[in-house]
């Protein structure tokens, strides 16, 4: 995600943090830079144009040139005004109103409306809300059946599919379905085209007037940059948005839509979806996003996710053990798992700090996803004594784990020691260790887990 807006802006940035002072023109070939770097990840120019007018007057205010670190002002400077173009907050979705609310998704054939109307259903389930899906696009073929299949497959309520039927027909039939269900969302998912024409306008706004949504969202395609921008434009200019989703954006190293769209809309990104799965979209938090763009990780985020899916009680029993100063394989095995929720080391490596300059400074590199499917599969191996006990690990068991798990001794051994070190971790914040982690302990684990194409 912004790979390549990142890694210029971090090459700019370094220029100006290694620089005893800044004179004016100095600051203006960084803007020049910045400007640059804005328009090759294709920020729209009017966009790039404005942001670089906004930063200018601070940047070269004399307070900043005349700072300690006048390169570390302008990086804050640039965040600050990242955030503000980007949105400022985060915006919850809208579902103020009497039962059930109703949020209608429109967008461009191929911008991912249908799977994103599954993904924001699970989302909302999350709140305590009985959701219903369904589907209004009776032109594309077998668009309506994709829709049930995602609902069954991740247990969420949906409109039953009657053949023959026309868009405005099966709203009725939904309003009336969803009262008598009793269900507090209704997610519609109207048809989209190749193209903005007059007749798909005309009806989203039959839709729209007889359904009265808390949500008109534009669900658009991120990897066609400043396209989805004059996409959304024209959405809203017809059918008034309320806010976007921004699929696709896992793929999307520029990140141009980003940037441009909240600007040029006047309408919040609320929603990017991160990846194909079902739990793959993410609430949109501007400054995390700015964060991220710089190279300062997403922490924030990285904590949530390792918090997500895991229950009350297991935490409670996993903080007991630690306290205790117990960490099992078992224990690790349940690390390496949530790790693979979370995209695996690709998806913690990009939110922490300074990784990426890491990745750009080795050549070619990529993480070997593999590692934790082989190390699961190598604990699974194990007794329920080994697991709980390495110790007992001997030459012979582990010729019998490595037969087991397909892997060699050399896969094992690396195991058991990260397993030890991370043990030797768990035991010093259990004894209250504010600072557990050896230095560089981190980056040379995580270093060890790339390794060149």
């Amino acid at each position: 995600m912004f790979e390549n807006l990142t890694n210029k802006l971090e090459t700019i940035f370094s220029k100006l943090k290694t620089a005893p002072s800044l004179n004016e023109e100095q600051v203006d070939a960084g803007l020049k830079e910045i400007r640059l770097a804005l328009l090759e990840a294709d920020v729209a120019l009017s966009v790039a144009k404005e942001f670089i007018e906004k930063i200018r007057p601070k940047a070269i205010g004399q307070e900043i040139l005349k700072s300690i670190s006048p390169g570390q002002m302008i990086v804050k400077i640039v965040y600050d005004e990242l955030v503000n173009f980007l949105g400022e907050k985060n915006q919850e979705l809208n579902l103020n109103a009497t039962p059930p609310a109703c949020i209608l998704l429109v967008g461009l054939q191929g911008s991912g409306k249908t799977t994103s109307a599954a993904k924001l259903a699970k989302l909302v389930e999350k709140k305590n809300k009985k959701v219903f899906l369904v589907s209004l696009d009776v032109y594309r073929p077998a668009a309506q059946e994709q829709l049930k299949v995602l609902a069954e497959a991740n247990q969420i309520n949906h409109l039953p599919v009657i053949s023959g039927q026309q868009p405005l027909d099966i709203t009725t039939r939904a309003l009336n379905a969803a009262t008598l269900n009793g269900s507090d969302v209704i997610i519609f998912d109207t048809a989209g085209r190749t193209q903005v024409d007059l007749m798909m306008m005309n009806e989203i706004k039959q839709i729209k007037n007889l359904i009265k949504p808390t949500e008109t969202i534009l669900v658009a395609d991120s990897l066609t940059g400043q396209i989805a921008a004059k996409v959304a434009k024209e959405f809203d200019k017809t059918v008034d948005i309320s806010s976007i989703i921004l699929t696709r954006i896992d793929g999307d190293g520029r990140g141009g839509a980003a940037l441009s769209m909240k600007h040029i809309t006047n309408k919040p990104i609320k929603y990017i979806g991160v990846g194909e799965k079902i739990d793959e979209l993410e609430a949109f938090h501007p400054e995390r996003i700015a964060n991220r763009i710089l190279g300062m990780g997403d922490v924030v985020s990285l904590v949530e996710k390792v918090s997500e899916g895991m229950d009350e009680e297991k935490l409670r029993n996993t903080e007991e053990q630690f306290k205790k100063g117990i960490f099992t394989l078992d224990d690790y095995l349940s690390q390496l798992r949530q790790m693979k929720k979370m995209g695996g080391m690709e998806g913690v490596l990009s939110l922490l700090p300074g990784v990426s300059k890491i990745k750009k400074q080795m050549e070619n590199a990529s993480v070997d996803e593999k590692i934790i499917t082989i190390n699961e599969a190598i604990i699974l191996s194990m007794t329920k004594k080994e697991r709980e006990n390495p110790k007992v690990i001997n030459g012979a068991r582990k010729k019998r784990i490595a037969g087991g798990a397909g892997a060699d001794i050399s896969t094992i051994n690396k195991l058991l020691k990260q397993f030890k070190m991370t043990a030797e971790m768990m035991k010093k914040m259990s004894k209250g260790d504010k600072n557990p982690i050896p230095s560089g302990a981190i980056p040379d684990e995580l270093l060890n887990q790339l390794k060149p194409k």
